[in-house]
């Protein structure tokens, strides 16, 4: 069973190989939010009159059998 603040390695996927720790677990969805694995761009709006947008990595969460307890 994965836990939050566990380190896994990530089986599948472009960060395949990869060793991190998980962040949050969703049970019921069958996903695990790893930190620094994932990354996609968000483009976020200027939120003040002249303020420019800015495109954000977010971590977004892989499914659980995409990842196993590090040894």
């Amino acid at each position: 069973m994965i836990k939050k603040g566990q380190k896994v390695n990530i089986l599948a996927g472009d960060d395949k190989g990869k060793t991190a720790t998980v962040l949050k677990v969703f049970a019921s969805e069958g996903k695990v939010l790893v930190e620094g694995i994932n990354l996609k761009k968000v483009h976020k709006k200027g939120t003040k009159a002249g303020a420019k947008g800015q495109v954000v990595e977010v971590a977004t969460p892989i499914h659980i059998s995409n990842v196993r307890e590090a040894k």
